[in-house]
C-alpha cells in the first residue's frame, strides 16, 4: 500500500491548533553584538538537572551565531510584547535597536519588560529534520513581571481569557 504524499499545509493547520507561549532566545555573536530569535517551542525538560529546551530551524541566520554563543537567555514574552516578537521573528538586522536589555548573570542579553527568563548554557544539541533540538542547562532565573504570555495560536497572536 503507497502512502499519499504527505500534506505539509494541513499538518501545519492541525499542529496551529495547539497554542504556544512566545520567547525569544538571545546571545552575544562574536563581534559581542547582540543576536536573537523567537521562539514557540519551547519547553521545560527537567528539574534534575535543571534543563529547558528549544527548537531552531536550521535555515535560520540566527541560530548560527547563537550556537556559537555556547549560552543563552530565554526572555519570556508577555502579551504586550507582539511587536517584540514581530521584531525577532524578522530578518531586521539590529532586532535590539530601541529596546530595553540588560546583561543577564551569565552575560547573554535580557530583554526588559519581559515577564520571566532564564540564563542557560547549551548543554546538547539534537538532529531533528530541518531543526536541532537545544537542550540548555539552567544556571538562573527569575520572574519580573506578572501578566499574561504572549501566545500563538492558529497562524496569530492570541490572548488567554
Amino acid at each position: 500500500m503507497t502512502e499519499p504524499a504527505f500534506d505539509s499545509a494541513r499538518f501545519r493547520q492541525v499542529l496551529g491548533h495547539f497554542p504556544t507561549g512566545v520567547c525569544v532566545v538571545a546571545a552575544f555573536d562574536e563581534g559581542d553584538h547582540p543576536v536573537g530569535m523567537a521562539i514557540g517551542s519551547f519547553f521545560s525538560i527537567s528539574l534534575e538537572p535543571p534543563l529547558v529546551g528549544f527548537c531552531a530551524g536550521k535555515g535560520s541566520s540566527t541560530w548560527p551565531k547563537l550556537k556559537a554563543a555556547g549560552k543563552f537567555c530565554v526572555s519570556i514574552l508577555g502579551d504586550d510584547q507582539e511587536e517584540v516578537s514581530r521584531r525577532f521573528a524578522s530578518k531586521e538586522a539590529d532586532k535590539f535597536a530601541g529596546l530595553a536589555w540588560d546583561r543577564s548573570p551569565l552575560g547573554s542579553p535580557r530583554l526588559g519588560g519581559s515577564l520571566a527568563w532564564i540564563d542557560c548554557e547549551t548543554e546538547a544539541l539534537h538532529d531533528a529534520g530541518d531543526h536541532e533540538i537545544v537542550v540548555g542547562a539552567v544556571h538562573d532565573l527569575a520572574v519580573t513581571a506578572e501578566g499574561h504570555p504572549l501566545v500563538f495560536f492558529r497562524g496569530g497572536y492570541s490572548h488567554l481569557a
